[in-house]
């Protein structure tokens, strides 16, 4: 065969995969509802058929929590679990080859659907609105989105279906991801003050770097480092804050309702100024802009002597050990946002909610199934059931608290308090862990026992609250609540292209003007330009469009 023959060839092929795609699309969406006197089996149980990412250490099949809602809700799971790698594209195959479960019961940081997905196989009919069932079946769930406008808005799409539920973790110390931590027994060994403003920072950065505080005689120190991962570790937010808002990751801002770029203001150029000079005078380490965490992290535990003063990190055991017997957890301690020209801002999220769906049943599950399921899910929105779901079995993996401890709030009435597991334990098989995340508002995180000593490990959390607290209140007035905005599905392809490629060339070029591979002076208004060509002027009207649909606090 020739190669125009090969070529017509090939492309028959790809035409007709497309079209029997397209059928197996079709017929997901046409699926009928199962028979119910097929669901029934074993001795009554409703037998259930669920998709599921299945953690290494769990073993689904066997599981307490999976056995406690079994007997409970006398039901059979036929479990279909696959593992975390390649989780994503096995579920999207279990849809399209139209042989697809009863439900999904998924994991939010591994396998969950999109908002795309959620408003797609909702409006196909594959996946139910679980609106009435949960007016019905699911009084805790509704109590939960009653009291919680929040939670309502990111489980409810613009045609007012609940499709799917999202997992709902109100991580305190997370909303404030990039902290800037400091080694304040050097700045007590050098007499210094806490800084508070950006130039009182550069002050405290030089004596670090000139001044020899850890006494090794030797200029080994790095006054500032971090990394490029997530987790709060990049060091450009926390700086730029004292100029200009820096979400880190859409570099848009709100103002008088009002979405805009914040990358191609004067006050982001100025704050770009500002971390260069710093990197100029070697304050800060060039492998903050490019080491990994574990990199960082051999940075804060170099040996033998210590040799960082300030990193970047949502909490200090990113670059530092904080377990039991560390010896240098306690030196590094939150310093609060810096007063800028302009702002003394920290950066703010919504942390712990996932756009899209970690659950939904279909259109192949019987009546009594849908029941049975949004049953189960509503009793993972009570605090003992969620206990289980996440952490496993009463008295195996949890307890109840013990005269005189306190819970992470110490002004809560303390619910929970975990049963470590001993040094080279294996896992119990309890709880579904990741999976069995559904419902954790902050007045559940915060019921849980922890330690009085904020340096020891079971202090930990509360180490994270308090320093949290220093950067609460300084966020900005109008937040854009990313979590919460629904995107029009036919809008949905084009806003991931412009973010992905906007947030690439700002990032590429914010390093670019800080180690002077650009100049801010002449390349300036090229960088803005090519923001424009790459389509920045749509990306904010695509997520001002969203902002002005999503329901206001």
């Amino acid at each position: 065969m020739n190669k125009e023959g090969r070529r017509v060839k090939i492309g028959y092929n790809r035409i007709s995969a497309a079209l029997l795609l397209l059928l197996l699309l079709s017929a997901c969406a046409v699926a009928s509802h199962a028979p119910d006197d097929k669901a029934r089996s074993d001795a009554g149980a409703i037998r259930i058929r669920v998709f599921a990412q299945q953690d290494p250490s769990v073993d689904l099949a066997t599981n307490d929590f999976t056995k406690e809602l079994e007997s409970r809700f006398q039901v059979r799971f036929d479990w279909i679990a696959v593992p975390s790698a390649g989780a994503k594209e096995k579920r999207q195959i279990s849809l399209a080859g139209g042989d697809y479960p009863d439900a999904y019961i998924l994991t939010t940081y591994v396998d969950q659907f999109s908002q795309a997905d959620v408003l797609r196989y909702g409006q196909q009919g594959v996946f139910l609105p679980l609106n009435d069932l949960i007016d019905r079946y699911a009084p805790n769930i509704k109590a939960a989105m009653q009291e919680n406008a929040r939670l309502r808005a990111f489980n409810t799409a613009p045609d007012g279906n609940i499709y799917g539920l999202v997992g709902y973790s109100e991580c305190y110390h997370c909303s404030y991801p990039n902290k800037m931590w400091i080694n304040t027994k050097w700045l007590k060994q050098l007499g210094l003050e806490l800084p508070r403003t950006t130039e009182e920072f550069r002050q405290v950065l030089r004596a670090f770097k000139t001044s020899d505080p850890n006494g090794n005689g030797a200029a080994d120190e790095i006054p500032l480092s971090g990394s490029i991962e997530d987790f709060g570790v990049r060091v450009v937010p926390f700086l730029m804050n004292g100029f200009i808002y820096d979400d880190d990751r859409t570099y848009l801002q709100v103002r008088d309702g009002k979405v805009s770029l914040a990358a191609d203001k004067p006050e982001w150029r100025e704050g770009l100024a500002f971390i260069k000079s710093l990197y100029d005078e070697g304050l800060i380490d060039p492998g903050a802009f490019a080491q990994n965490a574990s990199a960082f992290k051999r940075i804060g535990e170099n040996a033998p002597a210590p040799i960082l003063g300030a990193g970047a990190a949502m909490h200090p055991d990113i670059f530092v050990d904080t377990g039991p017997g560390n010896t240098r957890g306690s030196d590094y301690n939150p310093l609060p946002p810096l007063a800028g020209p302009h702002a003394s801002y920290a950066t703010h999220v919504n942390i712990g909610v996932t756009p899209g769906a970690k659950f939904v049943i279909t259109n192949k599950a019987s009546k009594e199934a849908q029941i049975a399921l949004i049953r189960m899910v509503d009793y993972m929105y009570t605090p003992e059931g969620q206990a289980f779901a996440e952490t496993g079995k009463e008295g195996v993996d949890w307890r109840r608290p013990f005269d005189g401890e306190r819970a992470l709030n110490p002004e809560m009435e303390p619910r929970f308090a975990r049963i470590p597991l001993k040094i080279g334990e294996k896992s119990n098989n309890s709880g579904w862990s990741g999976m069995g995340h559904f419902y954790m508002p902050r007045k559940y995180r915060d019921s849980w026992v922890q330690g009085d000593d904020i340096y020891a490990p079971d202090g930990y959390e509360r180490r994270l609250m308090e320093a949290t607290r220093l950067y609460e209140g300084h966020g900005p007035e109008e937040l854009l609540t990313v979590e919460s905005l629904w995107i029009d599905p036919e809008e949905a392809d084009e806003l991931s292209f412009l973010q992905l490629n906007i947030k690439s060339f700002v990032e590429e070029h914010t390093l670019q003007f800080i180690t002077g591979d650009k100049r801010l002076h002449e390349d300036w208004e090229s960088y803005v330009s090519g923001l424009r060509e790459l389509g920045a002027d749509r990306y904010v009207d695509i997520m001002q469009k969203a902002y002005d649909a999503a329901p206001k606090p």
